[in-house]
């Protein structure tokens, strides 16, 4: 029970951000954004770790939490926020979570987590889903597609090696440094490269409180906890959920289209969830 709820959160909250990262990007530079949201969530992170006084992580891991850091949190979302500078927010969620596909892949050749016939066939309807879901819309920037693809896959690395070097690590304290090295990193190339202006205003600091509080503080918190606790394969094929979440926030709050596809996307999507996560 207490992990279903993990995976409730984390379905609503990261669903939902992608309505909220697609209209950040009319106050702020993609990159810019990314850095405020880990930024911030850093901060949070770090408070919580002071107040609980959970040690600094052990120097061995440091290299491996650093490394996570920036696959997971700078590289992946730098990436979808700058592919939905010309691709819609439901499409967008729905390309970055080709995650399962390439963390099951992953976790096939390095955790022992071995293809069954039934996860083959639950991963191949969750797929098939997302297919529908993508054709349907249609992706007019190529580019912006694959560059969301490839932050996928980055996440999916940093998944395996979550679960093959981090999965004995506390949670608050793995993922506070993991959101301190990956906000840093994104402020030292903000720092050298300058992206633009922000516009601050009330929207604006709304996107940044609930990326730092939610999106990030909260929700990564929980990810960590349900990716130690179950076979990766597994988790990141249960966050399929997100981008349904995701695609009918984009109907509901950007006047984003909703047909009989996506519905038919959705159904196939939650079905090869179902049958992966399944004992029997």
């Amino acid at each position: 029970m207490k992990m279903l709820r993990a995976l409730a959160a984390i379905w609503l909250i990261w669903g939902l951000n992608w309505v909220v990262m697609k209209t950040a990007n009319n106050f702020f530079p993609p990159i810019l954004f990314v850095t405020w949201r880990f930024a911030s969530g850093a901060l949070i992170l770090a408070a919580v770790a002071y107040w609980k006084k959970i040690p600094l992580p052990d120097a061995k891991l440091l290299p491996w939490i650093i490394l996570t850091g920036i696959l997971q949190l700078s590289l992946n979302n730098v990436a979808a926020q700058i592919g939905m500078q010309t691709i819609s927010a439901g499409m967008a969620c729905v390309l970055n979570y080709t995650v399962p596909l390439w963390t099951a892949i992953l976790a096939h050749f390095t955790l022992n987590e071995r293809f069954t016939r039934r996860k083959i066939f639950g991963l191949f309807l969750a797929i098939i889903g997302m297919y529908i879901l993508m054709g349907l819309q249609g992706v007019d920037d190529l580019s912006a597609a694959f560059i969301i693809i490839f932050g996928a896959a980055l996440a999916a690395v940093s998944y395996i090696l979550v679960k093959l070097k981090l999965s004995k690590c506390d949670m608050i304290q793995l993922t506070t440094w993991q959101m301190i090295f990956g906000a840093a990193t994104l402020i030292i190339y903000s720092s050298l490269f300058p992206q633009g202006e922000i516009n601050w205003c009330v929207p604006a600091v709304l996107c940044v409180i609930y990326n730092g509080a939610l999106a990030s503080a909260l929700a990564f918190l929980l990810w960590n906890y349900v990716l130690t606790h179950i076979e990766a394969s597994t988790a990141s094929i249960a966050t399929l959920v997100a981008p349904i979440v995701g695609v009918l926030g984009g109907v509901v709050f950007l006047g984003e289209p909703l047909t009989i596809y996506i519905v038919a996307g959705m159904i196939l999507i939650f079905a090869g969830i179902l049958i992966v996560v399944k004992k029997k």
